[in-house]
């Protein structure tokens, strides 16, 4: 399974999402952002290496906490020789070797972000309340049924529950997916800042649940993938 998290937004939370629910996942999780990485750097060879093709993608993967991670390199030269077109293939093989694949995607619609959209079986939106993020995740999820993905879940992050259920049908219509949320709380701040999934720095943490439960629903969405695959 390979998931697409987007939401068109900076600033929504996104990469901590990623990051998150690859660790409920167990899975890999690959920066996908080309020329502004956001999650934590490599000591090796990175996703610009890979798509370069000047390294295997398992020979990039390195340990990170309790999961692996692909990072992605942080200089133009490296942006500039890489192979979009090769993206899907590199995933693939992840997908086949090492289990499930979560690829945090740029921000904006630019040409990459359709690509690892396409690349994916479900994309999970990021954003919050306001309705400017709203806008974006939107133009996102235009962008993923056009390109045949499904949306498997939207992040509410940073809403507090009262907001949440105050919004959830609303949202939910909005979209056609299912909605969850993600609190703001100083504890869970800290780990963002120092790249430690919630399930290891607070795993008594409520948000730790959430995640777990995001990760059981795109599980469930195995059947719609396999479906998918078969077209």
């Amino acid at each position: 399974m390979i998931v697409a998290v987007a939401g068109g937004k900076g600033g929504v939370g996104k990469s901590t999402v990623a990051l998150n629910l690859a660790r409920e996942l167990e899975a890999v999780v690959v920066d996908g952002d080309l020329s502004s990485a956001d999650l934590p750097r490599g000591t090796g060879p990175d996703l610009h290496d890979v798509l370069a093709g000047r390294v295997e993608p398992l020979d990039a993967i390195e340990q990170f906490w309790n999961m692996e991670l692909l990072p992605c390199g942080r200089t133009i030269h490296g942006a500039r020789a890489a192979d979009l077109r090769t993206f899907e293939t590199v995933l693939e093989r992840l997908d086949r070797t090492s289990g499930p694949v979560v690829v945090d995607c740029p921000v904006g619609l630019a040409r990459d972000v359709g690509t690892e959209i396409a690349s994916a079986d479900v994309v999970v939106l990021v954003t919050n309340t306001d309705e400017a993020a709203l806008e974006n995740a939107d133009r996102t999820r235009e962008l993923a049924v056009t390109l045949d993905t499904p949306v498997g879940a939207v992040v509410l992050n940073k809403t507090d529950r009262t907001t949440y259920e105050r919004v959830r049908t609303e949202i939910e219509t909005r979209f056609n997916a299912p909605v969850t949320y993600i609190p703001e709380r100083v504890a869970i701040q800290q780990a963002q800042e120092d790249w430690v999934p919630v399930r290891d720095a607070l795993p008594d943490e409520d948000s730790a649940e959430r995640f777990e439960d995001l990760a059981d629903r795109l599980r469930d969405c195995r059947s719609q993938i396999e479906r998918r695959r078969v077209r």
